[in-house]
């Protein structure tokens, strides 16, 4: 059995060590010694990008931000989804990630991050989003950690909550929507985005194209619009956005 290299190791600001490694030819990105992604399982990353950015392929000047990285997936889809003169903004945390990217990746989606329509941030994209103050993202597409449930990292559970939800609204434009992944199904947060004032959408995703159990799910969540003052309760409106087609 051909053995696992590490290719470059670097500790993440609360003291877990995040690894780059290769096997028989495939990536993978592990958190203290825990699998985060990998370039063998990547139709949930695709999900991500697909069911939040296929609609925008007719808006021009579409702008789109992406959470977390990676390995570059789900940047690769936007960027098939998204007219040339689109603009997609990555905020990503650790600069390490950026430069294996950018280096030791460059062969698998690291070019990507030479297209004139991509800019890269090394920042927290909870920081992005409260520098956000005027609506300015069509689609918002974060895919942190383990997403709502089961984090190994407790900071990014900022973004789950209603502050994050508040600095998320204010980010989007009016019809945007915003993109979960999650490595499992979360009620709660559903639940919890409903009464921050959003629609939601579920899609369940395989972690890869020949997996028996779609066990990952990706919610999209559109802003609900104000209720007209004096009018009674009503079903939550239908989001803007169409749903794309399952995978």
């Amino acid at each position: 059995m051909k053995p696992f290299n590490t290719l470059a190791q670097v500790r993440t600001p609360d003291g877990a060590t995040l690894a780059l490694l290769e096997h028989d030819g495939e990536h993978y990105l592990k958190l203290n010694g825990r699998q985060l992604m990998s370039s063998f399982a990547t139709a949930s990353e695709l999900a991500l990008a697909q069911h939040s950015c296929s609609r925008l392929g007719g808006v021009p000047e579409a702008r789109v931000l992406i959470g977390g990285l990676g390995l570059g997936y789900t940047l690769r889809r936007v960027l098939e989804l998204v007219p040339k003169t689109a603009v997609v903004h990555v905020a990503e945390l650790l600069p390490e990630v950026v430069t294996w990217n950018r280096e030791l990746l460059r062969d698998l989606n690291g070019k990507l991050l030479d297209n004139p329509r991509v800019e890269v941030f090394v920042d927290d994209v909870f920081k992005l989003l409260k520098r956000s103050d005027a609506p300015r993202y069509d689609a918002i597409l974060l895919d942190l950690d383990n997403g709502p449930v089961s984090m190994m990292q407790p900071e990014n559970s900022r973004v789950y909550d209603q502050q994050g939800f508040a600095r998320i609204t204010r980010a989007l434009t009016p019809t945007g929507c915003v993109a979960f992944w999650s490595a499992s199904e979360d009620l709660a947060f559903v639940n919890r985005l409903s009464r921050a004032g959003f629609d939601v959408q579920t899609y369940p995703a395989p972690a890869h194209e020949r997996a028996k159990q779609a066990i990952h799910r990706i919610y999209i969540a559109t802003r609900r619009p104000p209720k007209p003052e004096g009018e009674e309760e009503s079903a939550p409106a239908k989001p803007a956005w169409k749903p794309a087609s399952r995978r």
